[in-house]
């Protein structure tokens, strides 16, 4: 059975399945390349079970399995501990994002969401929009590209979800998404950055997908790396 075929669940083997192909999308990204959702069950999602794919993605990231957020192409994926490190010395900036700013690298935004962020590790979304302030219904398509582009940038992750509540400390309404940096989250989980040049760890991650998926796929992955 390869890993596209495999049928997955329970949370331990998708862990399993995460540290073996390194990067997994939450939802069907590339062809002939697995991921989360093409590999569960369709009725256990959201069935608040523990079977459920949707509670194990945070799940991933509070257990330092895998870094979680919208890395490529604006998709979520799972970024494995131990290939996380090869990612980012081929994808991540090694500059500071006040200096990358001063370049025009990133936006005004981006960089005031990234300061809110590592001021207040594990911030909920709601209150992050508010202290950005960027509450007013106009704000929020800024706010979301704002969050779009530190993660596709591999500057911040997703570290859980924060449950809406009322004065009586029952659930009301949607979870909220909280943020972390992944620099806070990488220390954590004891994971040290690769003195590896760009294109270094660029070969070394080729060699590693080649192993598992298809030419057409690995072409759009060379696109990305």
């Amino acid at each position: 059975m390869t890993t596209q075929t495999r049928s997955i669940h329970t949370y331990e083997e998708a862990v399993t399945v995460i540290k073996e192909v390194g990067l997994l999308p939450l939802a069907p990204l590339f062809d002939d390349y697995p991921s989360l959702g093409g590999m569960t069950p369709k009725e256990t999602w959201h069935s608040d079970t523990e079977q459920d794919p949707w509670i194990w993605r945070t799940q991933f990231a509070a257990d330092g399995v895998a870094a979680y957020g919208k890395f490529i192409k604006k998709k979520a994926v799972f970024i494995s501990k131990d290939l996380l490190p090869l990612l980012l010395a081929a994808l991540a900036s090694q500059e500071t994002m006040e200096k990358r700013y001063e370049k025009g690298e990133v936006s005004r935004e981006a960089l005031t969401l990234f300061t809110l962020i590592s001021e207040n590790q594990g911030i909920d979304t709601r209150v992050l929009r508010a202290k950005a302030g960027m509450k007013e219904k106009e704000k929020k398509k800024t706010f979301d590209q704002a969050l779009l582009e530190l993660q596709g940038n591999l500057d911040i992750v997703v570290s859980g979800t924060k449950e809406k509540q009322d004065e009586n400390g029952e659930k009301n309404g949607w979870s909220s998404t909280s943020y972390e940096t992944m620099q806070h989250w990488c220390d954590k989980n004891q994971i040290k950055v690769l003195e590896l040049k760009k294109e270094e760890a660029t070969e070394k991650l080729i060699n590693h997908f080649e192993s598992f998926t298809s030419e057409a796929t690995m072409k759009k992955l060379k696109r990305i790396f």
